[in-house]
């Protein structure tokens, strides 16, 4: 399994994002695709995710109703779409995936950094 990020940059407060994270390497129909993310001197935490199968989304509270993610099943493409960022949204940005029966996340893909200015 191949996870590919990408889309992050430097955005001023308020502004908007899209991060792409392409996965190859297998049929992901019964798989679950997370974003996570990692600030400086914190620990990794969880942003949302998305079933391949159906399309159930799942949110971190700190980010519902300003973040979205979606997929394309044909691209095999997860997307997170970020908008009214803040400065606290800076951080490393990792996608992952698991199976939908599996309890930890098993691929990881490389990180792509957003800052956010104030």
């Amino acid at each position: 399994v191949q996870l590919q990020a990408s889309g992050g940059g430097l955005v001023q407060a308020g502004g908007s994002l899209r991060l792409s994270c392409a996965a190859s390497g297998r049929t992901f129909s019964s798989y679950i695709m997370g974003w996570f993310r990692q600030a400086p001197g914190k620990e990794r935490e969880f942003v949302a995710a998305i079933s391949w199968s159906d399309g159930s989304t799942y949110y971190a509270d700190s980010v519902k109703g300003r973040f979205t993610i979606s997929r394309d099943n044909a691209k095999n493409t997860v997307y997170l779409q970020m908008n009214s960022l803040k400065p606290e949204d800076t951080a490393v940005y990792y996608c992952s995936t698991r199976h939908q029966s599996d309890s930890s996340w098993g691929y990881w893909g490389q990180g792509t950094l957003v800052t956010v200015s104030s």
